[in-house]
């Protein structure tokens, strides 16, 4: 039996090795409990197996659903992987700050501008200042209304060496 579609087959093996460091996670670190008396680790563990589920679906059908050009994985797309990741970690080192080398939280603002201007430029041509102002401003403020002002969630506004009081 030979893969019909690279790109469909690495996408299963991706989601089914996803899934399962996620089910063996939460079986191995929370306590599971039945359906009737879930524990924290039930949810994640049916999602992980749901994953895997799901992961081996797409291989099955990527070995035996012919595609019209073999689905033949290109070039890996390097700056927008490392932008949406770097992404990522830029909102939560702004948002929790590294205590351990100094670096101080910069508040919700601070860390939603960051994580969209860094984002952005995974599509370097069409990032534009007014589209990174205006999308970070859109998100900034909806955040402030369900993260802190509706859901009352203790996350800190602004960076700390601000005071507003």
């Amino acid at each position: 039996m030979s893969i019909k579609s690279q790109k469909d087959f690495t996408s299963g093996a991706l989601f089914t090795l996803t899934g399962a460091a996620f089910a063996w996670s939460s079986a191995t670190d929370f306590s599971v409990g039945t359906a009737s008396q879930m524990g924290p680790g039930y949810f994640p563990l049916v999602l992980g197996l749901l994953l895997v589920l799901l992961g081996g679906f797409i291989m099955f059908f990527s070995l035996v659903v012919e595609t019209p050009d073999g689905g033949v994985m290109g070039s890996v797309a390097w700056r927008p992987l490392v932008c949406i990741l770097g992404a990522n970690l830029v909102f939560g080192v702004f948002l929790g700050g590294l205590p351990m080398l100094g670096f101080p939280s910069l508040g919700l603002i601070a860390a939603i501008y960051g994580l969209c201007g860094l984002a952005l430029l995974a599509d370097a041509s069409s990032f534009t200042f007014k589209r990174w102002l205006v999308l970070a401003s859109v998100l900034a403020v909806g955040s402030y209304l369900v993260f802190i002002y509706l859901l009352k969630l203790p996350l800190p506004l602004w960076p700390v060496f601000i005071n507003l009081n």
